[in-house]
């Protein structure tokens, strides 16, 4: 399941797929993502090998950090959207050892559609935003809806 391609059906779904992706990373990140001491410097190491790529139309496109920087769909390692920077991040603090609970955010324009989503963790007391679609860590977008949602370690 290192690509998956299908029709977007909802939130809900797309909200499984990516706890499987994360699942499926989780070897390829033991072997291939550092540890870092603070959640900003994974920040970094992931933002310098990302770059934004759209879905195909039509398809919403979930790439397993492996896929995502070894075997691109795109043929560029690391090209993907929002998600797929999601489901990286979450793999790569999923190897981490930091003390803090991660967690996504989903935004739009209102509370059934979500038109972006990213990682990030709470974090010494501090929420951290980890969007590598941004330039800088703690960066958020704004939106009229956003709706934080912890997730659990595999």
């Amino acid at each position: 399941m290192a690509v998956l391609k299908k029709k977007y059906v909802d939130i809900n779904d797309t909200l499984r797929h990516i706890r499987l992706q994360v699942k499926e990373g989780k070897q390829w990140a033991d072997e291939n993502i550092p540890y870092f001491i603070t959640p900003t410097e994974l920040y970094h190491w992931l933002r310098i090998r990302t770059t934004y790529k759209n879905d195909p139309d039509g398809i919403e496109l979930l790439q397993s950090a492996p896929t995502l920087f070894d075997n691109n769909f795109h043929g560029t390692p690391g090209a993907g959207d929002c998600d797929c920077f999601t489901i990286a991040t979450l793999t790569a603090l999923n190897k981490q050892k930091f003390n803090g609970k991660p967690w996504i955010k989903l935004a739009g324009r209102n509370t059934s559609y979500p038109v972006h989503i990213w990682a990030g963790i709470d974090h010494k007391g501090q929420e951290i935003a980890l969007d590598l679609t941004n330039r800088r860590p703690f960066e958020e977008r704004k939106y009229k809806h956003i709706q934080k949602i912890y997730f659990n370690p595999l």
